[in-house]
């Protein structure tokens, strides 16, 4: 007999029990009745606990990326909003990198986790290196990274959900063990994603709209609707036939995923105070400009 079965007859058993003041469990000797009782509630704790896993398997991560392939191009943009519980901890982490030469990934859920998975993935495709990659090189690397996600009784509990995108293929890993090819290439996760997934599918055979031109208009509906997406967005591009920007090392990732994407503001040369050229007395009669870059700055 099955454990959903054992665990039905528990309960029957409980609500027979409690509908006519004891009834099949109360006429059963005494130590049956105690080898009963730890037998249901080890099954009630048995069903919470898958319970509370599948929950938590599905539930939505608070933030869009959205993966476009059009032509010769693929485009994987995110938003960079961070947030924690109700509260907007920073609008402009960086969510998208790229994982090795030729290949790049979005992600949604915590960061370290992510992370730690995308090194995963560099590790596995690194494994094949001096080979020729084919078609199939990300996908196999994908499938044994899911197998070892699965599997591992370590990586199991990380929460995050993976975009990765190459010049062939752009796939989907979660951690249920799926590596999912979409039929139209176009992949949308986070809370926003089915916001923007649906408006990259109205967008795609629009004559003159690129990858990116899709990708901008379907993320700025998707941040229109989700209240966990803002409109900072973050892209990473490949273009077959280009050749491929270097992948930045694990610690630059991680810094620019803490610090954010921040670009210097242009300023122009009427902003710029330079301290020698005050004297003596800087701060008698010259103005400033209260923004920082490349020279140093000062406010009266």
């Amino acid at each position: 007999m099955g454990l959903r079965h054992l665990a039905r007859l528990a309960g029957i058993a409980q609500r027979v029990q409690s509908t006519r003041g004891g009834g099949i469990v109360s006429d059963l000797p005494g130590s049956w009745q105690q080898a009963w009782s730890g037998v249901s509630t080890a099954f009630r704790l048995e069903q919470h606990r898958f319970a509370s896993y599948d929950s938590d398997d599905r539930r939505v991560r608070h933030t869009t990326v959205l993966c476009v392939r059009k032509d010769n191009t693929v485009v994987i943009m995110a938003d960079g909003q961070v947030t924690l519980g109700s509260q907007i901890i920073k609008p402009n982490v960086k969510k998208v990198r790229r994982i090795a030469d030729g290949v790049i990934g979005g992600f949604a859920g915590t960061t370290a986790d992510a992370f730690t998975l995308f090194e995963r993935l560099e590790n596995k495709l690194d494994e094949n290196q001096g080979q020729v990659r084919t078609l199939f090189s990300l996908i196999r690397a994908a499938v044994d990274l899911a197998k070892a996600w699965r599997t591992d009784k370590y990586l199991r509990k990380l929460d995050a959900v993976m975009v990765v995108a190459d010049k062939d293929v752009s796939l989907t890993i979660t951690g249920n063990g799926d590596v999912l090819e979409p039929h139209d290439g176009v992949i949308g996760i986070g809370s926003g994603g089915p916001y923007a997934l649906s408006a990259a599918r109205a967008l795609i055979d629009i004559p003159g709209m690129d990858a990116e031109a899709i990708a901008r208009k379907s993320m700025t509906i998707a941040a229109d609707v989700c209240i966990y997406t803002n409109h900072n967005f973050v892209t990473e591009t490949i273009v077959k036939g280009e050749r491929p920007s270097p992948a930045p090392t694990s610690s630059q990732a991680a810094q620019e995923a803490v610090k954010g994407v921040t670009e210097p503001t242009a300023e122009s040369d009427s902003d710029k105070v330079d301290i020698e050229s005050l004297g003596e007395e800087p701060f008698k009669s010259r103005t400033g400009s209260s923004r920082i870059g490349t020279t140093f700055m000062i406010d009266l």
